[in-house]
């Protein structure tokens, strides 16, 4: 009998500490929100599930947020605006929620539910939101206050607790104590998530591992020069941050606060952000932990040789060894895992289960020494795009796992106890999950300053208290109820998360609130030593720029033009307009677009727009996207549902004429195009301007943006590959 070929999925759990240390309120209800949705969903469905293994990744101060709303102590203003009684609240309240009460995917969380859509279709009939505030009434906001929290409670949750069940079925006319009831069964819910998980561990079904406390890249921490080991031309902070200990103090905290809530020490780490060096790994292994997990990408510049094209080096346990300190490592299959993140929730659940485990299959069949397939996620993000959650998939893919010969289900422990051997790695290439290096955290004017204002206000720390300095070095084993709290606010500025929104490689509409809860972060340093706050931290780090403008291109990229986006790294370094931004004069309320990326290689320039929603749903067979491009003459690309290829359209003084480019598209979830460069007659350093129309049939049904068209910039083959995006 041949060895199995052992598959584990590990889910990463994580949000950012979204309390504010100065109000002690939380400022965004992403926690809350994810908690009934999927923190207990997915344990759930493992639990339930025959056969089925997992790895669940718990972040602490995530675990500290879930325990504060468990306890009903959070303060948070979406929660008690969506309690309130609508007669007893304010315009400017009821105007928070026709602003926010909507945040949920379309496709998947709003339009299935009739009296949901019907309500979001009544606040965007034209008009500014205070005229949306007028066509609702108080039995209207009820409905609207039940279906948000409703719409975002998981599939397995709604076995759990029929209630949620019964008021789905009653659909609308909800009351207040329909309301109360809700409310009252998301908590209790909550209060069963983190005793599930430890039945999981307790029982085998699942291993519990751990990630530093408040989400830091560890290696920046540690010394951020190593971020020119991948990015050699990087700019990096004015100030050298450069301080191990912070890095050994957010591991252990973690640790130990994990034990605290569980009551065992934790074996494994999805170190924040998969990130490594050898000097994190090295603390990694001193503060007990057995084994860690990153990403193919930092094992293919670890080896001499990269991973090879039978990619047989992925498929094995490692051992990192130094300086007498050791850890086991496993580099999580890119492809494998961005297929279940990112392409197979516009697929049916057979055919998505089918041909994951056919590629399971093939790995068993063709490479033959490979022992196990680390697949490695986002455990909360994906499944709003999925049918009911994930639910079905998630059980149909557990037991495939489970039942397919030669394949064995099992968690990283279980694999080093099943797998003799390990390949023996003296030397980490420092980098992370994205492209192998940090650049999505440090090199941006914007993260820099913000490493910048943590660097001094740590500082400021040190030399305002030596009881805080103590407590920094690792010197002092205990401190003040004040020092502990200063140290536990610049860990807390400390995490991922703010680096992540700052620059211009990701954008959301709630940027602002994490700009301002990192340096409030900072300011609670100052406050609670009784210094004065510097005014730069009332300024936000985060620039507003043109409006919808987020980036210009960053590297050479060449996507597949699929009409999906199969791949989390293949627009990542494109140009980017927020198209929300850039409203439709003639349907502004609607907004069905929403991002516009463009980019080019030598050959082509790509393009993509991507809907509100699935553009295969907001689409008639009849309507078609004409992308326009203007440099010297105006050219048109017609789009179309049908067919995927087609000429380049130019336009003569009197009509538009057939070019000999010949471009191809295709329109799925999103739109993708690629046209010829050369017939664009583009120099580096040209300025593209480009807009594009929605017609059903002659009728021109929007045109974005509404106004000028949007400015895009071509640097030539030459773009610089390293910069601080890549």
């Amino acid at each position: 009998m041949t060895n199995p070929l052992y598959i584990t999925f590990l889910w990463h759990m994580h949000q950012p500490y979204y309390k504010d240390p100065l109000k002690g309120e939380y400022a965004l209800p992403w926690t809350y929100l994810h908690a009934v949705k999927d923190y207990y969903d997915m344990a759930a469905i493992v639990d339930e599930t025959p056969g089925a293994r997992a790895v669940f990744n718990l972040v602490p101060s995530l675990l500290d947020q879930i325990m504060d709303y468990a306890s009903g102590a959070a303060v948070d203003q979406f929660l008690l605006l969506g309690q309130k009684a609508p007669a007893d609240m304010k315009e400017e309240e009821k105007l928070f929620i026709l602003e926010n009460f909507f945040s949920a995917n379309r496709q998947r969380m709003i339009e299935p539910y009739k009296r949901y859509l019907e309500l979001y279709c009544l606040a965007g009939e034209g008009g500014g939101l205070e005229e949306h505030l007028r066509q609702f009434r108080d039995q209207d906001f009820i409905d609207l206050q039940v279906w948000f929290f409703l719409a975002w409670t998981g599939e397995a949750a709604k076995r759990r607790f029929p209630e949620f069940r019964r008021l789905m079925e009653k659909g609308k006319n909800f009351t207040e104590e329909d309301k109360a009831l809700l409310f009252s069964r998301q908590r209790e819910l909550i209060g069963e998530i983190i005793p599930l998980y430890g039945k999981l561990h307790r029982e085998g079904k699942a291993e519990l591992s751990v990630t530093p406390y408040f989400h830091p890249i560890l290696p920046l921490l540690c010394d951020m020069k190593k971020a020119r080991v991948a990015m050699p031309k990087v700019n990096l902070p004015a100030v050298s941050f450069q301080h191990p200990e912070d890095a050994h103090a957010q591991v252990a905290q973690g640790v130990a606060r994990f034990e605290e809530i569980f009551g065992f020490k934790p074996k494994g780490m999805w170190p924040s952000e998969g990130s490594v060096s050898d000097e994190a790994l090295g603390i990694i292994a001193d503060c007990g932990i057995v084994w860690a997990a990153t990403d193919e990408g930092v094992l293919s510049h670890t080896l001499p040789g990269g991973i090879g094209s039978n990619r047989e080096a992925l498929y094995q346990p490692y051992q990192f060894q130094q300086q007498g300190r050791g850890v086991s490592l496993f580099f999580r299959d890119h492809a494998l895992s961005d297929l279940i993140g990112f392409t197979y929730s516009q697929w049916s659940p057979e055919r998505a289960v089918a041909d994951f485990i056919d590629r399971l299959q093939d790995i068993r069949h063709r490479i033959h020494g490979a022992r196990v397939v680390p697949v490695i996620l986002d455990g909360e993000n994906a499944w709003e795009y999925y049918a009911d959650n994930g639910y079905t998939f998630l059980s149909r893919l557990y037991r495939a796992v489970a039942e397919s010969p030669g394949l064995t289900p099992a968690t990283f422990s279980q694999v080093l106890d099943l797998v003799y051997g390990r390949h023996s790695i003296g030397h980490i290439h420092p980098g992370s999950w994205i492209n192998a290096n940090y650049g999505i955290w440090i090199g941006h004017p914007e993260e820099n300053l913000g490493w910048d204002y943590l660097a001094k206000a740590r500082q400021a720390a040190v030399e305002a208290s030596p009881e805080v300095g103590a407590l920094l070095s690792g010197k002092g084993d205990e401190g003040s109820e004040i020092a502990i709290a200063v140290c536990r606010s610049l860990y807390a500025a400390e995490g991922s998360d703010w680096f992540w929104w700052y620059g211009d490689d990701h954008f959301s509409p709630h940027s602002d609130r994490f700009d301002a809860l990192f340096r409030r972060h900072l300011m609670n340093v100052y406050r609670l030593l009784g210094l004065n706050i510097p005014t730069e931290l009332y300024e936000p780090i985060k620039k507003k720029g043109v409006a919808g403008f987020v980036r210009e291109p960053a590297a050479l990229l060449s996507p597949a033009i699929s009409g999906f986006v199969t791949d989390y790294f293949e627009w990542l370094a494109a140009g980017l307009y927020d198209l929300t931004k850039q409203a439709s004069a003639m349907h502004a309320a609607e907004a069905l677009m929403q991002s516009f990326f463009y980019g080019f290689d030598r050959k082509y320039m790509y393009f993509r727009i991507d809907g509100v929603q699935s553009l295969g749903k907001i689409l008639l067979p009849q309507d078609h996207l004409n992308l326009h491009l203007i440099h010297e003459k105006e050219y048109r690309l017609t789009m179309g549902l049908e067919a995927e290829e087609g000429p380049l359209w130019i336009k003569g003084e009197r009509d538009w004429h057939a070019t000999e480019a010949m471009c191809c598209w295709k329109i799925v979830k999103v739109a993708e195009a690629r046209i010829p460069l050369d017939s664009l007659n583009l120099l580096p350093g040209d300025k593209l301007f480009a807009y594009f129309t929605l017609l059903r049939g002659e009728e021109e049904m929007g045109r974005w943006p509404a106004d000028s068209p949007l400015m895009l910039s071509y640097a030539g083959a030459d773009l610089e590959l390293e910069t601080w995006l890549i």
